[in-house]
């Protein structure tokens, strides 16, 4: 959608502000449309903030807040998804997996009950983001998910002996995943074939653009923005992620007691995302970028936990 806008301008040269993976995507994508593009980046892969995500493609995972967002972003927000999920899906079997799908298990000790996990309703006495500049409750997050169903993968109940694990109740879901080592090799090799540029620069300012050669810009610095725009409706949502060594073995995914864990070919990567019952006000507000080792611990001691509970096999 970006790229139509800029084509639009009939402009042929485009700057695009950014090298995570959106700003080298959009990049690509407008490289495809037959512009000259520039990349203006303080950071290159994989030493962006797009790497450090757990890899998941949870497209509707708190973009947007219901009352602050458009009337027309539900509309807008399927397309993208719809396009999204077909072309990521053109990387499906590419030479070191860049996009990949995991059996994805959700556990628990209790009953699997979406009712359970509904958002609890607003407290008045909170406020709101309107009242307060700030989230104050899982309910203001929009949902969109329901939106695709008739393209995403339903989950699976499993009983009996269809569940490998040690808890009373599985579910089983098909979760596309992005392995960042091969993936962004992969998108920086196809945008420099393609006659792509990339200049280290850094904007301290909007009024930084007026240097530029370029007429039409792409904006895509990601939190970066908060300040550099002083946009405040940019809300941090920090997820601490733990890597593990690769274990090409166990290629699947599992979510247990508010922690993720994704196996991927760069590590086993175990994310702390509800470990507090706070739902999806988990993190947010939480800009700190560096290794938390309290809470990987917590995270990594969850699953360790859960693998302790397995029974040995004979032989």
């Amino acid at each position: 959608m970006a790229v139509g806008h800029a084509a639009a301008t009939l402009e042929r040269r485009v700057a695009v502000i950014g090298c995570g993976i959106i700003g080298l995507t959009s990049a690509l994508t407008a490289l495809r449309a037959g512009l000259d593009v520039t990349i203006y980046t303080r950071d290159l892969l994989p030493h962006t903030r797009s790497v450090r995500a757990n890899g998941s493609w949870t497209p509707d995972s708190r973009i947007a807040l219901s009352a602050q967002a458009s009337p027309n972003f539900a509309r807008t927000w399927e397309q993208m998804a719809r396009y999204s999920l077909q072309t990521y899906r053109d990387y499906l079997g590419l030479p070191g997996n860049p996009i990949d799908f995991r059996d994805n298990f959700t556990l628990s000790d209790t009953p699997l009950d979406a009712a359970d996990h509904a958002p609890a309703p607003t407290d008045a006495g909170k406020g709101t983001f309107a009242t307060t500049g700030a989230p104050q409750s899982s309910a203001e997050f929009a949902s969109y998910a329901g939106l695709i169903a008739d393209v995403t993968p339903a989950p699976e109940l499993l009983a009996g002996a269809d569940n490998p694990f040690p808890v009373a109740y599985a579910r089983r879901t098909p979760l596309m995943i992005y392995n960042f080592g091969a993936y962004s090799h992969l998108l920086l090799s196809e945008f420099h074939q393609a006659g792509g540029r990339i200049v280290i620069r850094e904007f301290h300012s909007p009024a930084d653009l007026a240097d530029l050669p370029e007429r039409v810009v792409i904006n895509c610095p990601g939190y970066a923005a908060r300040e550099w725009w002083n946009d405040k409706s940019l809300i941090p949502v920090r997820g601490q992620t733990s890597w593990l060594p690769p274990q090409p073995d166990a290629p699947y995914a599992l979510e247990y007691k508010g922690v993720a864990m994704i196996s991927k070919s760069d590590g086993v990567m175990i994310q702390g995302y509800d470990m507090y019952g706070l739902g999806d006000m988990d993190g947010v507000g939480n800009s700190f970028e560096h290794a938390d080792r309290a809470e990987a611990e917590k995270a990594v001691t969850i699953i360790g936990d859960l693998f302790t509970r397995f029974q040995p096999r004979n032989g």
